[in-house]
This record gives structure tokens, C-alpha cells and sequence, in this order.
């Protein structure tokens, strides 16, 4: 069984729970997908979820992007349309892997104290519940083994564009590691917004920056917005990063008008 991580806690604590899946399930092959999420970046998690499932194998996935660690959030396992289980918490960062995976069949909660570890933390619930549920179901369990059926799972708050008279208002969603803004809006927003938009049209944001294919369509220092291979909008700096040029982050708002 294929076991994948993704968390916001860096290396170490990362490899402790890939060391609990293998006690659990050592026949399991697990895979870190990323440790290095925004610390309590939910919407980013939730973004990265949804790009990376569908090109990893049918398996049980673990994500614990959870400032909401020890309080009454649930712990949830998700099972979609394609086969997967999502494990984490029920904070929204699961909800928009499971509906791009075949959409969302049943969620349970993680109560079953027999799929934990014996003593249960109050902060470290990827160590103590996430990682011994998904390995007990690598290891065969079922998902209703865990616990009672869960229902209306929470989703994460992505703030939905605005098309407006010739005009475009999105949202920074998250920064990526190269510094580029990934924003709320898409390619389709941009076009309903200002009508038919080529490569190389100039658009009023911050200052006037061409909407172009790729990077390297720009000079080296020079910004760009273009669609990011999973398809949203971005806001970057070839070779640089926009976040520095701009000091913008997760939240700020964006205007894209015609510069022409």
C-alpha cells in the first residue's frame, strides 16, 4: 500500500510519523510529499493537496496542516471516488484533494482508540492519530473501523474572484518557495473579466506587468503574471521573487485591468 505525507512541520517531525506508518504497515511504501507547507497555511496545504494527489498512486494520504491541534476539530479519514483515504484533521484541507480524487464517498472520525497510539498528545496529533490511522489502513482496516460517519466536512476558505465592469479582483492564496504569488483567480476569470487576453498584453496590477506563457517570456528581474501548472494565476518575478518586490502575502488583494 502506498502511503503519502504532507505536512507543515518540517524534517524531523515529519520522519517521526513516517516511522510510526512503518512500524505499523512495514510493508508500506511511504512517500513525504512535502514537510515544508506555510506553518497553519490551510488553504495552501489544501492547494497542494489538490495539485499533487492525482499524480500519486492510489493509496492512503496524510495531511496535518492543523492549528487547530487539541481543540474539538476532528480527526477525519476521507474516502474518494478514486479509491484513496485522506487522513488529517477536518479544517478544510482535505475537502479539495477528495472532490478533485472522484469527489468525496464517506468521512469518519478517528475516535476508534484502537487505531491510535496508546498516549495521545495534545499537540502532536500527526505523531498520536493521523499516522497510526493510515497505517492501520494500509494495513488492511477499514475505514469504518475508525470511527462513526462524519458529516458535512468543513471546507477551506478560498476567497472567490470578482469580475467586475473591466476589471479583475482576486486574492494572494500563498507564496511559493521561488517567492511567485499564487492568486485566487484563473486564466477563464481573467478573460471573462477583460474579454480575449494573448500572451503579451500588458495588464495594470501593481504596476504594468505582461500577461505572458512562462517565465523566460520576460527578462531576468523582470515581473510576469501567467497560469501556474495547476492552472491558477500567479504573480512573479523571473528569477526573483514578486513577494519581495511587492511585500504582498496570503490575503492581500489584487486588481488586473487592461494597461493598454
Amino acid at each position: 500500500m502506498f502511503v503519502s505525507l504532507t505536512t507543515d512541520f518540517g524534517h524531523a517531525y515529519t520522519a517521526i510519523c513516517a516511522g510510526v506508518i512503518h512500524r505499523i504497515a512495514p510493508g508500506a511504501t511511504v512517500l513525504v510529499l512535502s514537510d515544508e507547507v506555510t506553518p497553519y497555511a490551510i488553504v495552501e496545504g489544501a492547494l497542494l493537496l489538490r495539485q499533487s494527489l492525482p499524480y500519486l498512486p492510489v493509496g492512503v494520504h496524510v495531511a496535518v496542516v492543523d492549528p487547530g491541534v487539541g481543540t474539538p476539530r476532528r480527526p477525519v479519514a476521507v474516502r474518494t471516488g478514486r479509491g484513496d483515504t485522506l487522513v488529517g484533521p477536518d479544517n478544510g484541507l482535505l475537502v479539495p484533494a477528495a472532490e478533485r480524487l472522484g469527489g468525496l464517498e464517506r468521512a469518519h472520525v478517528l475516535a476508534n482508540p484502537a487505531y491510535r497510539l496508546p498516549e495521545v498528545s495534545a499537540s502532536f496529533h500527526g505523531r498520536d492519530i493521523f499516522s497510526p490511522a493510515a497505517a492501520h489502513l494500509a494495513a488492511g482496516a477499514g475505514i469504518a473501523d475508525l470511527g462513526p460517519r462524519a458529516e458535512e466536512l468543513e471546507r477551506p476558505g478560498i476567497p472567490a474572484p470578482e469580475i467586475g465592469d473591466g476589471e479583475l479582483r482576486t486574492a494572494v492564496l500563498y507564496t511559493d518557495r521561488f517567492g511567485s504569488l499564487i492568486l485566487s483567480a484563473t486564466p477563464g476569470d481573467l478573460q471573462r473579466a477583460l474579454g480575449p487576453v494573448a500572451p503579451g498584453t500588458p495588464l495594470a496590477a501593481t504596476e504594468t506587468i505582461p500577461f505572458v506563457t512562462t517565465y523566460g517570456d520576460v527578462p531576468a528581474g523582470a515581473p510576469l503574471i501567467w497560469a501556474d501548472s495547476s492552472g491558477q494565476l500567479g504573480l512573479a518575478v523571473n528569477r526573483g521573487s514578486a513577494a519581495d518586490r511587492y511585500g504582498l502575502a496570503a490575503g492581500a488583494a489584487l486588481t488586473l485591468r487592461r494597461a493598454d
